[in-house]
């Protein structure tokens, strides 16, 4: 061949070698931004894990076996739920925070995560990096629960009573730190009372304990307390919300009885942090048609829960929200897990 001509040939060779080049790095590039989207179109393809953070038989793991066909109906995919309990929800909390981002390991949170991070003084995770809100599942609003003998009919006649002689009453709770020993801080805050805390070990050894008159008084939910109301060993004084409870419209809200405070636990599904926002999305439309269900209603009324749906925008706020409230409380009264 003649010199020049190899020459050509060379300078030919290597451009075409170059246009492959360029198209393999692009194409490469191509499939790498392709892929997360390709996997998100694809979610689910197997099943799916809640975790409940807390032992089968609590309010939080009945609700999640209430809302676990309905979510796997909707998501094409079977839902499982795990229990995960230990160190007061942290354990099972902890496993979501440091689970894959890929959408198939959700949290079934409720209020004391937001009230957790200002107990302890180490966390092994952060609940507003770690972990991302994806829709809210349901409320119950906290009462007031007195014993029969207690000689008030409400909450602003028990006001009264703990008003005249600090410290003589006394109100139980799960525990310090407990939601229950929570809204016993927020009364005695709304009311300008002092009232004895006694912490049990859960909060039905407390609610026991009231029935069988060794406390004065417990705040929970109606369904932590349902046998005990529906007997007449004990009878509710007040509801923490802004209207009366169609389940027990004889009890009349706090703001009725001239005391500002409103109070809810409410129940609500995270996924770890960097979660794909499309998978967060598809989760969070699903949670209407799951609450919406035939049936739903009527079960979840029977735990006195309000179905809720707010999305990860409204649920975030909310959580954001009750950090600031009970970390304010906890510091203000210097309550710290023990």
């Amino acid at each position: 061949m003649h010199p020049d001509n190899r020459d050509l040939h060379h300078r030919v060779v290597r451009a075409s070698s170059a246009r492959l080049t360029r198209r393999a790095l692009l194409g490469a590039a191509g499939a790498a931004l392709a892929a997360p989207a390709f996997a998100q179109a694809e979610w689910p393809n197997r099943a799916i894990r809640l975790v409940v953070p807390f032992a089968p038989g609590g309010s939080s793991d009945v609700l999640a076996r209430l809302i676990q066909p309905g979510l796997g109906a909707a998501l094409g995919q079977s839902v499982i739920v795990e229990n995960r309990s230990g160190a007061g929800s942290m354990l099972g909390t902890e496993y979501v925070a440091r689970s894959p981002a890929d959408g198939y390991t959700l949290l079934l949170a409720d209020l004391p995560y937001a009230i957790v991070p200002s107990l302890q003084t180490r966390m092994p995770y952060d609940v507003e990096k770690d972990l991302t809100p994806v829709v809210m599942v349901g409320a119950a609003p906290l009462l007031i629960f007195g014993h029969p003998s207690l000689p008030a009919r409400n909450a602003a006649e028990f006001a009264a009573l703990a008003k005249a002689r600090p410290n003589h009453y006394t109100y139980g709770s799960g525990g310090v730190g407990a939601a229950s020993h929570m809204m016993g801080e927020l009364f005695q805050i709304a009311t300008g009372t002092q009232i004895t805390h006694v912490p049990y070990r859960g909060g039905g050894p407390a609610i026991q304990d009231l029935a069988a008159g060794n406390l004065n008084t417990v705040f929970v939910t109606v369904a932590s307390a349902a046998p005990q109301l529906t007997s007449g060993q004990i009878r509710g004084l007040g509801v923490m919300s802004a209207e009366r409870m169609t389940s027990h419209p004889d009890i009349p809200t706090f703001r009725e009885q001239g005391i500002d405070l409103i109070a809810e636990h409410w129940w609500g599904l995270l996924a770890p942090a960097r979660t794909p926002d499309a998978i967060v999305q598809k989760i969070a439309a699903a949670m209407p048609g799951v609450l919406g269900a035939p049936g739903m209603a009527q079960r979840l009324d029977a735990l006195a829960v309000i179905p809720r749906s707010d999305g990860p925008e409204a649920f975030g706020q909310r959580i954001r929200a009750d950090l600031a409230r009970y970390g304010e409380i906890a510091r203000s009264r210097g309550i710290t897990a023990q």
